[in-house]
């Protein structure tokens, strides 16, 4: 981690770079099944203890009202569509890791779905489905561009910078308990 994480500080690596090491270090070498009853185990107990109530009545609405779910994450694919699954999304769409055969190697094999990337990713969906409106929502600064371009975007939970962020382009900010 330490070469990947000079090189990330110095400006010389993105955060791409940054995550596949991280995953190589942490988790590479291990075994699909392993990974898979940690994420089993990992996404019953998000939802169960770590959903915001608000979000949950959100996307219980939106489902209500026949709306397209996707979640578009820059979190690996280890847990993320299961997390999409859990939760009712039509689609998923985040970083996805490298494996050979059932072991985890832990290079991205999607870019990371931050920042540009969810514009790109986001124009892609429009593409798919041009006559549904977006509505969306993020909780980092790095997602204030992506948000921008929906019909409707909402920062979630942001943090002070964020919140100025979002102010600054005239975004919405919500806090969900």
């Amino acid at each position: 981690m330490v070469p990947e994480l000079t090189r990330f500080v110095l400006g010389r690596a993105g955060r791409g770079a940054l995550k596949a090491a991280l995953l190589r270090a942490t988790l590479g070498g291990r075994r699909r099944a392993e990974l898979d009853a940690w994420g089993e185990h990992f996404v019953r107990d998000l939802v169960r203890d770590g959903c915001h109530a608000d979000a949950l009545a959100q996307l219980a609405a939106h489902r209500a009202a026949g709306h397209h779910l996707v979640l578009l994450s820059a979190s690996a694919d280890l847990y993320v569509p299961k997390i999409g699954e859990a939760l009712g999304f039509a689609q998923v769409v985040c970083t996805g890791v490298e494996w050979a055969g059932d072991t985890l190697v832990g290079n991205l094999t999607t870019p990371n779905r931050r920042g540009q990337e969810k514009v790109r990713v986001l124009g892609s969906l429009r593409a798919q489905w041009p006559a549904l409106p977006v509505i969306a929502y993020g909780n980092a600064a790095s997602d204030v561009a992506h948000l921008h371009l929906a019909d409707q975007g909402f920062l979630v939970n942001g943090n002070a910078h964020a919140r100025r962020v979002a102010s600054s382009v005239g975004l919405p900010s919500l806090t969900w308990r």
